[in-house]
């Protein structure tokens, strides 16, 4: 059974920093690419950063310079820095593999005073 499962959501003054966790396990095919993607309410999902099997990353710009992706086997990461209101919504964990692609069911990130 394949699970993406994320961690490390919450609530945070602005300012502050989070850095959440996705584990993917039952995963069929090669892993190509990991990313983070985020849906504010009222909005579309949109791509925040992404990581290829070689390590190669890609940012929104809107948070380039305060964001760090990073992966370890099955492990993708989100370190997030100085966060702004504007970056509460939900992030969504994604793998992609030579078979399929695949979504965590997302973790709530609320930046407010």
């Amino acid at each position: 059974q394949v699970q993406l499962v994320e961690s490390g959501g919450g609530l945070v003054q602005p300012g502050g920093s989070l850095r959440l966790s996705c584990a993917a396990s039952g995963i069929i095919g090669s892993i190509q690419v990991m990313g983070w993607f985020r849906q504010a309410p009222g909005k579309q999902r949109e791509l925040v950063a992404t990581i290829t099997a070689g390590d190669s990353t890609n940012y929104v710009d809107s948070v380039k310079g305060r964001f760090t992706i990073s992966r370890d086997n099955a492990m993708v990461y989100l370190q997030m820095n100085s966060l702004k209101p504007e970056d509460t919504a939900v992030y969504y964990c994604s793998v992609v593999t030579t078979r399929s692609n695949y979504w965590g069911q997302g973790t709530q990130v609320t930046v407010s005073s």
